[in-house]
């Protein structure tokens, strides 16, 4: 029971920060442009991530796609990182980090109510 509360949280934490971040990209707020900028993406590239994002936040809240959610969130943020540690950027690294680690900790986990609601 506390796992899955411990899970629940975690997994409400992933998706609000997906939607957060993903909102931010396809909107086209500033700070995300200069990053991504940086990296040659233009305002299409970095609002398809966006979109990526966003996508991959609604799928982690359902138990059927759960995993593919998970997977795509990891898949943009270890991009990211990869993108961070081309520019030696330790300090970006670090950021991200603890956000690619929750994904996977929650795919550990597994989706709190993948047997429904007991």
């Amino acid at each position: 029971m506390i796992l899955k509360l411990i899970n629940s949280i975690l997994m409400l934490v992933a998706v609000y920060m997906g939607f957060k971040q993903g909102w931010a990209m396809m909107s086209g707020k500033a700070e995300m442009l200069e990053m991504f900028g940086k990296w040659e993406f233009s305002k299409t590239g970095v609002a398809v991530l966006g979109f990526v994002t966003l996508l991959s936040a609604v799928l982690i809240i359902f138990p059927k796609t759960f995993v593919w959610g998970n997977f795509l969130m990891a898949s943009t943020i270890l991009l990211i990182i990869c993108f961070h540690l081309l520019d030696k950027d330790m300090k970006g690294v670090g950021i991200e980090l603890p956000f690619l680690l929750l994904n996977l900790i929650i795919i550990y986990l597994q989706h709190p109510f993948k047997d429904g609601f007991k």
